[in-house]
Protein backbone atom coordinates (compact mmCIF):
# COMPACT_ATOMS: atom_id res chain seq x y z
CA UNK A 1 0.00 0.00 0.00
CA UNK A 2 0.77 3.12 -0.99
CA UNK A 3 0.03 5.71 0.80
CA UNK A 4 -1.26 8.48 -1.38
CA UNK A 5 1.08 11.64 -0.81
CA UNK A 6 -0.30 14.71 0.63
CA UNK A 7 -1.96 17.46 -2.25
CA UNK A 8 -2.84 20.91 -0.95
CA UNK A 9 -5.43 23.30 -2.62
CA UNK A 10 -3.39 25.67 -4.43
CA UNK A 11 -4.16 26.07 -8.28
CA UNK A 12 -2.19 25.01 -10.91
CA UNK A 13 -2.15 26.35 -14.48
CA UNK A 14 -3.50 23.08 -16.37
CA UNK A 15 -6.57 22.44 -13.92
CA UNK A 16 -8.61 25.58 -11.97
CA UNK A 17 -9.60 24.98 -8.47
CA UNK A 18 -12.97 25.07 -7.48
CA UNK A 19 -13.71 28.39 -6.05
CA UNK A 20 -13.72 28.60 -2.13
CA UNK A 21 -16.93 29.64 -0.69
CA UNK A 22 -16.95 33.34 0.68
CA UNK A 23 -17.71 32.49 4.04
CA UNK A 24 -14.36 29.53 3.92
CA UNK A 25 -11.53 31.01 5.62
CA UNK A 26 -8.22 30.78 3.54
CA UNK A 27 -5.51 28.77 4.98
CA UNK A 28 -2.07 28.31 4.08
CA UNK A 29 -1.02 24.57 2.64
CA UNK A 30 -0.42 21.68 4.61
CA UNK A 31 3.58 22.47 4.82
CA UNK A 32 2.92 25.91 5.41
CA UNK A 33 0.76 25.11 8.29
CA UNK A 34 3.19 22.82 10.45
CA UNK A 35 6.11 24.94 9.43
CA UNK A 36 4.02 28.20 11.07
CA UNK A 37 3.09 25.76 14.14
CA UNK A 38 6.61 25.11 14.40
CA UNK A 39 8.10 28.62 14.08
CA UNK A 40 5.57 29.44 16.90
CA UNK A 41 6.97 26.44 19.06
CA UNK A 42 3.81 25.08 19.48
CA UNK A 43 3.38 21.14 19.31
CA UNK A 44 0.50 19.09 17.72
CA UNK A 45 -1.11 18.55 21.16
CA UNK A 46 -1.33 21.84 22.12
CA UNK A 47 -2.95 22.87 19.29
CA UNK A 48 -5.81 19.89 19.62
CA UNK A 49 -6.19 21.07 23.05
CA UNK A 50 -6.45 25.28 21.73
CA UNK A 51 -9.41 23.69 19.03
CA UNK A 52 -10.96 20.42 21.17
CA UNK A 53 -9.54 17.95 18.41
CA UNK A 54 -6.95 15.34 18.78
CA UNK A 55 -3.58 15.05 18.29
CA UNK A 56 -4.91 12.80 14.63
CA UNK A 57 -6.96 15.50 13.44
CA UNK A 58 -3.94 17.85 13.46
CA UNK A 59 -1.81 15.94 11.88
CA UNK A 60 -4.31 15.27 9.24
CA UNK A 61 -4.60 18.94 8.65
CA UNK A 62 -0.89 18.99 8.44
CA UNK A 63 -0.49 16.16 5.64
CA UNK A 64 -3.19 17.52 3.70
CA UNK A 65 -5.25 14.40 4.36
CA UNK A 66 -8.03 16.11 5.93
CA UNK A 67 -9.25 19.84 6.67
CA UNK A 68 -10.85 21.83 9.47
CA UNK A 69 -14.10 23.53 8.96
CA UNK A 70 -16.60 25.89 10.33
CA UNK A 71 -15.47 27.66 13.49
CA UNK A 72 -12.48 25.48 14.09
CA UNK A 73 -11.05 26.63 10.71
CA UNK A 74 -11.05 30.47 11.76
CA UNK A 75 -10.31 29.30 14.66
CA UNK A 76 -7.19 27.37 13.03
CA UNK A 77 -5.91 29.77 10.97
CA UNK A 78 -6.31 32.46 13.72
CA UNK A 79 -3.30 30.17 15.31
CA UNK A 80 -1.72 30.03 12.40
CA UNK A 81 -2.08 33.64 11.53
CA UNK A 82 1.94 35.69 11.42
CA UNK A 83 2.45 37.83 14.17
CA UNK A 84 2.34 41.60 13.20
CA UNK A 85 5.79 42.11 14.81
CA UNK A 86 7.73 39.52 12.07
CA UNK A 87 6.49 42.03 8.91
CA UNK A 88 9.91 44.62 10.14
CA UNK A 89 13.16 43.34 8.32
CA UNK A 90 16.10 42.42 9.83
CA UNK A 91 19.04 41.04 8.36
CA UNK A 92 19.86 37.20 8.67
CA UNK A 93 23.08 35.79 8.88
CA UNK A 94 24.27 32.17 9.15
CA UNK A 95 22.48 30.54 6.57
CA UNK A 96 22.27 27.46 4.77
CA UNK A 97 23.99 27.89 1.16
CA UNK A 98 20.15 26.65 0.17
CA UNK A 99 19.40 29.61 1.83
CA UNK A 100 18.40 28.13 5.61
CA UNK A 101 19.99 28.37 8.58
CA UNK A 102 22.28 25.13 9.10
CA UNK A 103 21.15 21.96 10.39
CA UNK A 104 23.88 21.66 13.27
CA UNK A 105 24.00 25.47 14.16
CA UNK A 106 22.52 26.16 17.05
CA UNK A 107 19.08 28.36 16.33
CA UNK A 108 16.88 30.69 18.99
CA UNK A 109 16.68 33.63 20.36
CA UNK A 110 19.04 34.48 23.32
CA UNK A 111 21.25 31.81 24.57
CA UNK A 112 21.05 28.47 25.63
CA UNK A 113 21.38 26.86 22.31
CA UNK A 114 24.58 25.39 20.89
CA UNK A 115 26.24 24.10 17.96
CA UNK A 116 27.62 20.81 17.77
CA UNK A 117 30.44 22.33 14.88
CA UNK A 118 31.41 24.75 17.83
CA UNK A 119 32.20 23.21 20.80
CA UNK A 120 31.07 22.96 24.14
CA UNK A 121 28.01 24.80 24.60
CA UNK A 122 26.02 25.51 27.67
CA UNK A 123 21.82 25.84 28.33
CA UNK A 124 20.31 28.89 29.91
CA UNK A 125 18.94 26.79 32.41
CA UNK A 126 21.26 24.26 33.95
CA UNK A 127 24.37 25.18 32.53
CA UNK A 128 25.62 21.60 31.34
CA UNK A 129 28.06 21.85 28.95
CA UNK A 130 28.10 19.23 26.09
CA UNK A 131 30.48 17.11 24.29
CA UNK A 132 32.16 18.70 21.47
CA UNK A 133 30.83 16.94 17.78
CA UNK A 134 27.58 16.44 19.21
CA UNK A 135 24.45 17.72 17.81
CA UNK A 136 21.21 18.28 19.16
CA UNK A 137 17.75 17.76 17.75
CA UNK A 138 16.47 21.00 19.52
CA UNK A 139 18.91 22.87 17.98
CA UNK A 140 18.71 21.76 14.36
CA UNK A 141 14.81 21.75 14.10
CA UNK A 142 14.96 25.19 15.80
CA UNK A 143 17.35 26.17 12.57
CA UNK A 144 15.81 24.48 9.83
CA UNK A 145 12.14 24.83 10.53
CA UNK A 146 12.16 28.56 11.76
CA UNK A 147 15.24 29.68 9.50
CA UNK A 148 16.03 32.28 12.67
CA UNK A 149 19.67 33.71 12.66
CA UNK A 150 21.42 32.13 15.79
CA UNK A 151 22.18 35.23 16.97
CA UNK A 152 18.99 36.60 16.88
CA UNK A 153 18.29 38.63 20.32
CA UNK A 154 14.32 37.75 22.07
CA UNK A 155 11.69 39.83 20.78
CA UNK A 156 14.12 40.81 17.69
CA UNK A 157 11.84 40.85 14.30
CA UNK A 158 13.78 37.80 11.75
CA UNK A 159 13.59 38.88 7.95
CA UNK A 160 12.45 35.98 5.72
CA UNK A 161 15.35 33.96 4.55
CA UNK A 162 16.55 34.08 1.14
CA UNK A 163 15.54 32.03 -1.05
CA UNK A 164 16.24 28.27 -1.59
CA UNK A 165 17.65 27.26 -4.32
CA UNK A 166 16.11 25.25 -6.92
CA UNK A 167 15.77 21.47 -6.42
CA UNK A 168 17.27 19.51 -9.01
CA UNK A 169 13.90 17.59 -9.05
CA UNK A 170 11.65 20.59 -9.89
CA UNK A 171 10.45 22.15 -12.91
CA UNK A 172 12.87 24.60 -15.04
CA UNK A 173 11.74 27.56 -16.02
CA UNK A 174 11.11 26.29 -19.47
CA UNK A 175 9.25 23.09 -18.14
CA UNK A 176 7.10 25.77 -16.23
CA UNK A 177 6.48 27.74 -18.80
CA UNK A 178 5.51 25.11 -20.80
CA UNK A 179 3.39 23.52 -17.82
CA UNK A 180 1.73 27.22 -17.52
CA UNK A 181 0.72 27.12 -21.61
CA UNK A 182 -0.64 23.91 -21.26
CA UNK A 183 -4.04 23.82 -22.78
CA UNK A 184 -5.59 20.25 -21.91
CA UNK A 185 -4.88 17.90 -19.22
CA UNK A 186 -3.17 15.63 -20.91
CA UNK A 187 -0.49 18.27 -22.36
CA UNK A 188 -0.06 19.16 -18.79
CA UNK A 189 0.86 15.67 -17.87
CA UNK A 190 3.35 15.35 -20.83
CA UNK A 191 5.28 18.72 -19.44
CA UNK A 192 5.55 17.47 -16.18
CA UNK A 193 6.63 14.31 -16.95
CA UNK A 194 9.10 14.85 -19.74
CA UNK A 195 11.11 17.34 -17.56
CA UNK A 196 10.73 15.65 -14.08
CA UNK A 197 10.90 11.69 -15.29
CA UNK A 198 14.43 11.66 -15.73
CA UNK A 199 15.56 13.40 -12.28
CA UNK A 200 13.33 11.24 -10.42
CA UNK A 201 14.78 8.51 -12.17
CA UNK A 202 18.02 9.01 -10.82
CA UNK A 203 16.71 9.98 -7.34
CA UNK A 204 15.17 6.47 -7.27
CA UNK A 205 18.42 4.87 -8.41
CA UNK A 206 20.63 6.69 -5.38
CA UNK A 207 17.77 5.28 -3.07
CA UNK A 208 17.36 1.58 -4.42
CA UNK A 209 20.95 0.67 -6.63
CA UNK A 210 18.80 -0.50 -9.07
CA UNK A 211 18.18 0.76 -12.92
CA UNK A 212 15.15 -1.14 -13.92
CA UNK A 213 13.42 -0.97 -10.57
CA UNK A 214 14.09 2.75 -10.31
CA UNK A 215 12.27 2.95 -13.86
CA UNK A 216 9.54 0.81 -12.80
CA UNK A 217 8.86 3.27 -9.74
CA UNK A 218 8.64 6.31 -11.64
CA UNK A 219 5.98 4.64 -14.25
CA UNK A 220 4.05 3.58 -11.94
CA UNK A 221 3.96 7.17 -9.77
CA UNK A 222 2.87 8.36 -13.11
CA UNK A 223 0.55 5.90 -13.55
CA UNK A 224 -0.85 7.10 -9.88
CA UNK A 225 -0.39 10.65 -10.66
CA UNK A 226 -2.54 10.42 -14.20
CA UNK A 227 -5.19 8.27 -12.32
CA UNK A 228 -5.70 11.42 -9.86
CA UNK A 229 -4.86 14.04 -11.68
CA UNK A 230 -7.46 16.42 -10.55
CA UNK A 231 -5.39 16.26 -7.57
CA UNK A 232 -2.05 16.82 -8.59
CA UNK A 233 -3.30 19.68 -10.43
CA UNK A 234 -4.10 21.41 -7.67
CA UNK A 235 -1.06 20.50 -5.94
CA UNK A 236 1.01 23.75 -4.88
CA UNK A 237 3.98 20.90 -5.44
CA UNK A 238 2.99 18.21 -8.56
CA UNK A 239 6.56 17.30 -8.61
CA UNK A 240 6.67 16.56 -4.86
CA UNK A 241 3.75 14.52 -5.17
CA UNK A 242 4.87 12.06 -7.79
CA UNK A 243 7.99 11.80 -6.05
CA UNK A 244 6.47 10.95 -2.44
CA UNK A 245 4.75 8.06 -4.70
CA UNK A 246 7.68 7.14 -6.61
CA UNK A 247 9.71 6.96 -3.13
CA UNK A 248 7.39 5.20 -1.52
CA UNK A 249 7.06 2.45 -4.41
CA UNK A 250 10.72 2.37 -5.00
CA UNK A 251 11.72 1.28 -1.15
CA UNK A 252 8.69 -0.71 -0.62
CA UNK A 253 9.98 -4.31 1.22
CA UNK A 254 8.36 -6.34 -1.33
CA UNK A 255 11.06 -5.95 -4.20
CA UNK A 256 13.02 -8.44 -2.00
CA UNK A 257 10.81 -11.02 -2.77
CA UNK A 258 11.51 -10.49 -6.31
CA UNK A 259 14.28 -12.41 -7.95
CA UNK A 260 15.59 -9.47 -10.04
CA UNK A 261 15.49 -6.96 -7.49
CA UNK A 262 17.23 -8.80 -5.01
CA UNK A 263 20.72 -7.69 -5.41
CA UNK A 264 22.04 -3.81 -6.74
CA UNK A 265 23.20 -3.27 -9.79
CA UNK A 266 26.63 -2.89 -10.92
CA UNK A 267 26.98 0.69 -10.80
CA UNK A 268 28.59 2.50 -13.66
CA UNK A 269 30.12 5.32 -11.57
CA UNK A 270 33.20 6.60 -10.67
CA UNK A 271 34.87 5.34 -7.67
CA UNK A 272 33.90 7.98 -5.48
CA UNK A 273 30.30 7.53 -6.57
CA UNK A 274 30.32 3.74 -5.68
CA UNK A 275 31.33 4.63 -2.89
CA UNK A 276 28.89 6.88 -1.97
CA UNK A 277 26.31 4.65 -3.58
CA UNK A 278 27.45 1.67 -1.15
CA UNK A 279 27.18 3.50 1.68
CA UNK A 280 24.10 5.15 1.23
CA UNK A 281 22.35 1.36 0.16
CA UNK A 282 23.53 0.44 3.63
CA UNK A 283 21.45 2.78 5.63
CA UNK A 284 18.37 2.09 6.68
CA UNK A 285 15.52 3.44 4.08
CA UNK A 286 14.08 6.45 6.32
CA UNK A 287 17.40 7.54 6.72
CA UNK A 288 18.63 7.51 3.25
CA UNK A 289 15.12 9.10 2.04
CA UNK A 290 16.07 11.87 4.54
CA UNK A 291 19.69 12.80 3.16
CA UNK A 292 18.38 12.70 -0.01
CA UNK A 293 15.93 15.05 0.45
CA UNK A 294 17.68 17.30 2.37
CA UNK A 295 21.20 17.19 1.00
CA UNK A 296 20.78 16.20 -2.05
CA UNK A 297 17.16 18.16 -3.35
CA UNK A 298 17.56 21.13 -1.35
CA UNK A 299 14.26 20.72 0.80
CA UNK A 300 14.26 22.34 4.00
CA UNK A 301 13.74 20.42 7.48
CA UNK A 302 9.91 21.01 7.92
CA UNK A 303 9.33 20.35 3.76
CA UNK A 304 11.77 16.96 4.46
CA UNK A 305 9.70 15.76 7.93
CA UNK A 306 6.81 16.44 6.11
CA UNK A 307 7.38 14.25 2.90
CA UNK A 308 9.09 11.31 5.01
CA UNK A 309 5.91 11.32 7.30
CA UNK A 310 8.31 12.12 10.55
CA UNK A 311 8.23 15.10 12.81
CA UNK A 312 11.17 17.45 12.45
CA UNK A 313 12.57 16.64 15.72
CA UNK A 314 12.65 13.00 13.89
CA UNK A 315 14.06 13.81 10.51
CA UNK A 316 16.88 16.03 12.00
CA UNK A 317 17.91 12.56 14.44
CA UNK A 318 18.37 10.77 11.13
CA UNK A 319 19.87 13.23 9.05
CA UNK A 320 22.94 13.72 11.79
CA UNK A 321 22.55 10.31 11.80
CA UNK A 322 23.25 9.70 8.27
CA UNK A 323 25.56 11.94 7.64
CA UNK A 324 27.82 10.85 11.00
CA UNK A 325 27.79 6.86 8.94
CA UNK A 326 28.61 8.37 5.92
CA UNK A 327 31.56 10.66 7.21
CA UNK A 328 32.52 7.10 9.26
CA UNK A 329 32.70 5.35 6.00
CA UNK A 330 33.99 7.78 3.41
CA UNK A 331 36.05 10.76 5.67
CA UNK A 332 36.33 13.09 3.12
CA UNK A 333 32.39 13.80 3.25
CA UNK A 334 32.58 14.58 6.41
CA UNK A 335 32.04 18.39 5.65
CA UNK A 336 28.38 18.79 4.87
CA UNK A 337 29.12 20.68 1.81
CA UNK A 338 31.32 18.11 0.30
CA UNK A 339 28.34 15.47 0.62
CA UNK A 340 25.93 18.02 -0.89
CA UNK A 341 28.28 18.54 -4.06
CA UNK A 342 28.88 14.84 -4.48
CA UNK A 343 25.02 14.13 -4.44
CA UNK A 344 24.36 16.86 -6.89
CA UNK A 345 26.77 15.49 -9.36
CA UNK A 346 25.57 12.00 -8.97
CA UNK A 347 21.76 13.83 -9.47
CA UNK A 348 22.89 15.82 -12.67
CA UNK A 349 25.16 13.14 -14.28
CA UNK A 350 27.53 11.47 -12.22
CA UNK A 351 24.89 8.24 -12.75
CA UNK A 352 23.46 5.84 -15.32
CA UNK A 353 21.78 7.61 -17.88
CA UNK A 354 17.47 7.09 -17.24
CA UNK A 355 15.67 6.07 -20.42
CA UNK A 356 11.88 6.26 -19.63
CA UNK A 357 9.77 5.26 -21.93
CA UNK A 358 7.43 8.55 -23.36
CA UNK A 359 4.64 10.24 -22.15
CA UNK A 360 1.67 9.27 -24.63
CA UNK A 361 2.91 5.23 -23.37
CA UNK A 362 2.80 5.94 -20.12
CA UNK A 363 -0.82 7.52 -20.27
CA UNK A 364 -1.72 4.82 -22.03
CA UNK A 365 -0.46 1.74 -20.21
CA UNK A 366 -1.86 3.67 -17.08
CA UNK A 367 -5.28 3.92 -18.48
CA UNK A 368 -5.07 0.13 -19.15
CA UNK A 369 -4.02 -0.67 -16.10
CA UNK A 370 -6.73 1.39 -14.49
CA UNK A 371 -8.88 0.01 -17.14
CA UNK A 372 -8.02 -3.31 -16.34
CA UNK A 373 -8.43 -3.84 -12.26
CA UNK A 374 -11.83 -2.00 -12.91
CA UNK A 375 -12.76 -4.52 -14.90
CA UNK A 376 -11.25 -7.32 -12.57
CA UNK A 377 -13.28 -5.57 -9.60
CA UNK A 378 -16.95 -5.17 -11.40
CA UNK A 379 -16.58 -9.15 -12.44
CA UNK A 380 -14.88 -10.06 -8.70
CA UNK A 381 -18.35 -7.94 -7.03
CA UNK A 382 -20.67 -9.39 -9.64
CA UNK A 383 -19.24 -12.79 -8.92
CA UNK A 384 -19.80 -12.40 -5.11
CA UNK A 385 -23.25 -11.20 -5.56
CA UNK A 386 -24.39 -14.28 -8.07
CA UNK A 387 -22.73 -16.16 -5.52
CA UNK A 388 -24.53 -14.56 -2.25
CA UNK A 389 -27.88 -14.51 -4.14
CA UNK A 390 -27.63 -18.19 -4.96
CA UNK A 391 -27.08 -19.27 -1.78
CA UNK A 392 -30.13 -17.27 -0.23
CA UNK A 393 -32.50 -18.41 -3.07
CA UNK A 394 -31.48 -22.39 -2.18
CA UNK A 395 -30.95 -22.16 1.75
CA UNK A 396 -33.52 -23.90 4.00
CA UNK A 397 -36.05 -21.32 5.24
CA UNK A 398 -36.49 -23.65 8.61
CA UNK A 399 -34.39 -26.10 10.60
CA UNK A 400 -34.26 -29.61 9.30
CA UNK A 401 -33.03 -32.07 11.76
CA UNK A 402 -30.38 -34.62 10.51
CA UNK A 403 -31.41 -38.14 10.89
CA UNK A 404 -29.22 -40.36 13.04
CA UNK A 405 -27.16 -42.96 10.98
CA UNK A 406 -27.42 -46.17 11.50
CA UNK A 407 -25.77 -48.81 13.92
CA UNK A 408 -25.13 -51.95 14.12
CA UNK A 409 -27.58 -54.32 16.97
CA UNK A 410 -26.22 -57.53 18.24
CA UNK A 411 -27.39 -60.60 20.43
CA UNK A 412 -30.05 -61.06 17.87
CA UNK A 413 -30.71 -64.64 16.45
CA UNK A 414 -30.18 -65.18 13.08
CA UNK A 415 -32.81 -65.63 10.53
CA UNK A 416 -34.75 -69.30 11.17
CA UNK A 417 -35.69 -71.38 8.32
CA UNK A 418 -35.46 -74.84 6.59
CA UNK A 419 -31.57 -75.49 6.73
CA UNK A 420 -29.99 -75.79 3.02
CA UNK A 421 -29.64 -79.31 1.72
CA UNK A 422 -26.60 -81.77 1.39
CA UNK A 423 -26.72 -83.67 -1.95
CA UNK A 424 -27.10 -86.79 -0.19
CA UNK A 425 -30.18 -85.32 1.23
CA UNK A 426 -31.52 -83.89 -2.53
CA UNK A 427 -30.95 -87.24 -3.90
CA UNK A 428 -33.05 -89.03 -1.33
CA UNK A 429 -36.02 -86.01 -1.98
CA UNK A 430 -36.00 -86.74 -5.81
CA UNK A 431 -36.13 -90.72 -5.02
CA UNK A 432 -39.14 -90.07 -3.01
CA UNK A 433 -40.67 -87.96 -5.13
CA UNK A 434 -40.06 -89.82 -7.78
CA UNK A 435 -41.36 -93.15 -6.72
CA UNK A 436 -45.41 -94.38 -5.93
CA UNK A 437 -46.14 -94.66 -2.51
CA UNK A 438 -46.18 -97.92 -1.28
CA UNK A 439 -48.38 -98.68 1.87
CA UNK A 440 -51.69 -99.59 3.12
CA UNK A 441 -54.50 -97.09 2.10
CA UNK A 442 -55.05 -94.02 3.58
CA UNK A 443 -57.02 -94.74 7.02
CA UNK A 444 -60.30 -92.80 7.15
CA UNK A 445 -62.02 -92.67 10.71
CA UNK A 446 -65.30 -94.00 10.46
CA UNK A 447 -68.47 -93.28 12.59
CA UNK A 448 -70.04 -94.76 15.22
Amino acid sequence: MTRRPPSSSSSSPSSPPPSRPPSQTPLPSPKERRRLREERSMSEEQIARALGVTKATVRAWETGRGEPRGRRREAYARLLAPPEASSAPAPPTGEHQNGEAPLTAAAGSGPGHGSPDSGPATTGATDTPQEPGTATAAGAVAAAAADTPPDAAPGQPVQDPAPRRVPVSGLSPAGAEALAAARSPAEAFDVLYTHCAPGLVRQTYLLTGRLLLAHESVERAFHIAWQQWPDVAQDRDPVSWVRSAAYELALSPWHRLRPAHRHADSPPLDRAGRELLAVLLHLPPPYRRTVLLYDGLGLDLPETAAETEASTPAAANRLLHARKAVAAEVPELADPEALRDRLAVLLADGGPVPQPAPAADVRSTGERRAWFWTRLALTATVVIMSATGMTLATAPTRYVPEVAPGQRVGGVPGHAGPQRLTPRDVALRNMLSAGPAAGPGRLVPLPR
